[in-house]
């Protein structure tokens, strides 16, 4: 802008979960959309959850939107806080320092619901099993109708390529419902994407109400704070 402002852009949501690898991979163009999609949440006022660390394109991301002045919510199992081990003689931090703030829970299925419960849409980077593990958790949950957020691939360089076709492949062949394709958003760039989870419009054919979800969130939520104080 002329006064040397950043123009700020309106967004349907508020929080936006964040999937990625602990790695930053062998290539400069997921570190680069990494740090783009921090900018994009910054410059949309999007706070961020992820799963913690300050390690590989999670902590590239945490740390973007946190320098532009968002909120950061890590969510991490307490067995892993800080944790350090060792690979073929050298030793491999797996967290590193979370900026922002830290939600400690008791483990990894708690972690998965607390960033659920906490976000708008959910967005992977390119990852591992972990990544993939996520992902594929709350697209199920969006097949049941367990919740209606939009959940978006971020396919940097073509990374998701093989997992449409399989996803393809597998709709052709009746696994899934032609419906239910569409639950998965994708694009290969961080504004692209945003772009079109904004406008994303959520299948109900799902079996499982949205109220038993929330009621369910709010009673494991309830359990979860009680294993954090003992």
């Amino acid at each position: 802008m002329e006064d040397g402002t950043v123009a700020v852009k309106s967004s349907r949501f508020k929080r936006v979960c964040v999937f990625c690898g602990s790695s930053r991979g062998k290539r400069d163009c997921y570190r680069d959309a990494a740090l783009e999609l921090g900018q994009e949440l910054v410059s949309r006022r999007l706070d961020l959850v992820y799963g913690g660390g300050s390690v590989g394109l999670m902590g590239l991301v945490s740390q973007e939107v946190h320098r532009g002045g968002g909120h950061v919510i890590g969510v991490i199992p307490k067995t892993l806080m800080n944790k350090e081990v060792s690979r073929l003689g050298f030793l491999i931090q797996l967290t590193g320092e979370t900026v922002g703030e830290v939600r400690a829970v008791a483990d990894m299925h708690q972690r998965k619901a607390e960033m659920a419960r906490n976000s708008d849409c959910f967005i992977a980077l390119p990852g591992g099993y972990g990544t993939l593990e996520e992902l594929l958790e709350v697209i199920t949950w969006a097949q049941l109708g367990i919740h209606d957020k939009p959940v978006g691939l971020l396919n940097v360089d073509g990374y998701y390529n093989y997992l449409l076709t399989f996803i393809d492949k597998a709709v052709d062949d009746g696994f899934i419902m032609p419906s239910q394709r569409s639950i998965i958003v994708s694009a290969p760039s961080p504004k692209e994407l945003v772009q079109k989870l904004e406008e994303y419009v959520p299948v109900h054919d799902g079996v499982v109400a949205k109220a038993k979800w929330e009621a369910e969130q709010m009673e494991l939520n309830a359990s979860l704070q009680t294993e954090i104080a003992r």
